[in-house]
């Protein structure tokens, strides 16, 4: 790919649908919505590049892996879906443990494994969460700081995504994160408009892109 020719990229990742909401009709996961909403759109002179990662254990890694060396993005966001929550999440930290409530869309389902063997035991996001925080408030958006990205395939995701930017040759500098987005309406209570989540979204990411760092919080791997 010839880099030199294309603007810096953002790259977007939402799920397809899972658990009950795949068996209903019609399957829906708002993170693939919200995401997919974004795709070609410009922000801060950064393409917006989406893409859908499977709910799966086993495979989600993998292509959120080759999505990274296709792309060389400057920022990574990946989105997911918590039903019970009622605000766009900014995930703080990822864990290194797999421990799955309901079993994936493969049918796996593991119970207090790894993501990655001999990893660290978490990873702070090195997104600048506060400031987007702030932008999404400032913005009328409903948004919060999150302390978990549960222990399922999200932040399975997640983890993997911050430990292959921290060890893998040439991400050193592209910055990464995590953002739960709740319920559709249609989807139950509580829940967000698509519309909202998709603004939210291109807010989250301005703000990420005009703040190299966040004062007020450490990135990188907790021991």
């Amino acid at each position: 790919m010839d880099t030199a020719s294309t603007p810096p990229r953002v790259l977007l990742t939402g799920f397809d649908a899972f658990g009950e909401a795949r068996l209903a009709g019609p399957a829906l996961n708002p993170s693939w919505l919200a995401v997919q909403a974004l795709h070609a759109t410009r922000i801060a002179g950064h393409e917006v590049i989406a893409a859908q990662l499977p709910t799966r254990f086993d495979t989600s890694v993998t292509e959120l892996m080759r999505l990274l060396r296709l792309y060389r993005p400057a920022l990574v966001i990946c989105v997911g879906q918590a039903g019970g929550r009622n605000a766009l999440s900014l995930e703080r930290i990822a864990i290194n443990v797999n421990d799955a409530r309901i079993p994936d869309n493969a049918g796996m389902q593991p119970v207090d494994t790894p993501v990655v063997a001999g990893g660290p035991t978490a990873y702070f996001s090195t997104l600048p969460i506060k400031a987007m925080l702030q932008a999404l408030q400032d913005a009328g958006l409903a948004a919060e700081v999150s302390q978990t990205a549960g222990t399922f395939v999200c932040n399975h995701a997640f983890y993997a995504l911050m430990h292959a930017l921290a060890t893998q040759r040439g991400f050193r500098r592209t910055r990464g994160g995590f953002v739960h987005v709740p319920y559709l309406p249609e989807q139950g209570a509580p829940s967000l408009p698509l519309e909202d989540m998709v603004h939210g979204l291109q807010v989250a990411i301005a703000a990420a892109l005009a703040t190299p760092n966040d004062i007020t919080k450490s990135a990188g791997a907790v021991s």
